[in-house]
């Protein structure tokens, strides 16, 4: 399925934002990603695809406009990695004069190259209301000086059949339409956690399956020990007390609760336990619960693979986002 639309993806990772676009008929121009192992897995998936592992602020903009190669392009997507919005006391400093916000005013540095028709951009949740909303409103100014119809929405990943709660704000720019279009809710019922990962090969801590990247961490006999007092569900607070951890992360020692969707995926879900198999889940596992497909293949290491994993916008909640795309496009 081609639908004649044309995208480039910024901090593309893995390629769940790609993979989302792909499957409802757009085509890739080129991405761009600077991590190593990110980008071998997103070579290795998608072979057809032009990327440049390159940091984004060392691509010229002469660079840029080689790469577009005189193409119209439809949509620029990606989610910019922003750390300085979460710091707290930065009141009255605009968000994107954070150095750590850079990688921000390159995605709108190469939307003014390119002008693409509409720009899709993802991020955490709290960056909505981050400084009372003025965050959020610096950012459209951003776009709207460029041009741009800017609106932007949180949208929960659940909501388009992940099997997991994953609430991300997106913004949408549209250059020659008023009327910006957010995917609706594609479900009656949430996806549950059991419900998607069930059909895998049980695994014990450890062990190793035929199945691409579905392979059991090693865990220490303490960690074990400590996790089979933890039922479906359960947390810390169902160990013996001789032996519970006192302190750390509360994300830690707890069980996916089986009948429900996951909670959100991160870059590292070593600690939270198989809602009834006695090990954490494998990239596989996380993988699914992201909404990627068993034939998608991650490369690297370990760690790095549940970075990629945990980094990604889940691909279904992707290609909702392209549907939105198509049916501006439409009425434009």
């Amino acid at each position: 399925m081609k639908n004649g639309l044309k995208y480039v993806d910024l901090f593309s990772g893995a390629g769940g934002f790609s993979l989302g676009f792909d499957k409802m008929g757009f085509q890739n121009l080129f991405s761009v990603d600077i991590e190593k192992s990110f980008c071998e897995t997103y070579q290795y998936n998608f072979s057809g695809h032009q990327l440049i592992q390159k940091d984004i602020c060392a691509l010229s903009d002469a660079e840029i406009k080689y790469y577009q190669e005189n193409n119209e392009v439809d949509v620029v997507i990606g989610g910019p990695p922003c750390q300085g919005f979460s710091i707290a006391g930065n009141i009255g400093r605009k968000f994107a004069d954070d150095p750590r916000n850079r990688l921000f005013k390159e995605f709108v540095r190469v939307v003014k190259i390119i002008e693409p028709k509409f720009f899709v951009m993802e991020n955490v949740a709290r960056l909505y209301n981050h400084n009372g909303g003025a965050t959020r409103k610096e950012i459209i100014k951003d776009f709207e000086d460029l041009g741009y119809t800017v609106d932007c929405k949180i949208l929960n990943s659940a909501d388009y059949g992940v099997p997991q709660i994953r609430k991300r704000v997106i913004f949408i720019g549209a250059k020659n339409t008023k009327k910006i279009i957010f995917p609706s809710k594609e479900v009656e019922k949430y996806i549950s956690v059991k419900e998607a990962l069930a059909h895998y090969p049980k695994l014990i801590s450890g062990e190793e399956s035929t199945v691409h990247n579905h392979v059991a961490m090693s865990h220490s006999p303490q960690m074990l020990t400590k996790m089979s007092y933890v039922t479906d569900g359960g947390d810390r607070n169902e160990i013996p007390a001789s032996i519970r951890p006192k302190s750390g992360d509360v994300r830690k020692y707890i069980r996916y609760k089986s009948d429900l969707p996951s909670v959100c995926v991160t870059g590292d879900m070593r600690k939270i336990f198989h809602y009834e198999q006695n090990r954490a889940l494998t990239v596989r596992e996380l993988a699914k619960l992201q909404s990627f497909p068993d034939d998608f293949v991650f490369k690297g290491t370990k760690i790095s693979q549940q970075q990629q994993v945990g980094n990604s916008v889940p691909p279904k909640m992707a290609e909702a986002i392209a549907g939105a795309i198509i049916k501006m496009n439409e009425d434009a």
